[in-house]
């Protein structure tokens, strides 16, 4: 065998040695692109789920839950109001209006049975609702208050991921962590949207 055959055997072996690794580089990128992806989609559904269940405490206590105790609780035995609204217009003299509402309470539906049916959340555990997927137990950070804004209180919460797994996310003290709601304004979005 000739020196140069040699040669080419051996630069062979190292640039599909190489080749091989450059592969599993980028591959084992895309695949951890794809672990944070899909525990993402988990805490954004989970905060969805707080989100609704928020709604529904205040549009039945008048505040946000202030507690993961109140709010389980909410859940686990509280109750939704159905509620039917007439708005009866009366036309009067020179084209005025009298508007007159009236509402009729129909009755009440279970919370855990209106917003975390087994059709909707099959695999909805109650207990472990505060628990941020993926974490290894953490627990979402849970804030609710009042704010003074034109000399009224405005209630807000805000429910946030404490330990994002996405590196983008937990830039600049974690400003970007999924969350839901604000401390400052009377918001129920959440960051994704």
């Amino acid at each position: 065998m000739t020196l140069t055959r040699i040669l080419s055997i051996v630069f062979l072996i190292a640039a599909l040695g190489l080749g091989y690794m450059l592969f599993r580089s980028v591959d084992d990128v895309m695949q951890e692109e794809k672990r944070i992806a899909a525990t993402e989609a988990r805490i954004i559904e989970k905060l969805q789920m707080l989100r609704d269940a928020q709604i529904a405490y205040i549009a039945t206590k008048g505040e946000y839950a202030g507690t993961w105790n109140e709010l389980r609780n909410f859940i686990d035995n509280g109750k939704i109001w159905l509620v039917q609204r007439r708005e009866i217009t009366k036309l009067l003299e020179y084209g005025k209006e009298e508007i007159t509402v009236e509402l009729d309470t129909l009755g009440s539906v279970d919370v855990m049975d209106s917003l975390f049916n087994e059709r909707k959340y099959p695999n909805f555990n109650l207990d472990n609702l505060q628990v941020v997927p993926g974490s290894g137990g953490k627990e979402f950070e849970f804030f609710a208050d009042k704010v003074e804004r034109n000399q009224r209180q405005i209630p807000v919460f805000e429910i946030r991921d404490p330990d994002p797994i996405n590196p983008k996310r937990r830039e600049n003290n974690k400003e970007k962590a999924l969350r839901v709601g604000s401390r400052t304004d009377s918001s129920t979005s959440g960051n994704w949207e």
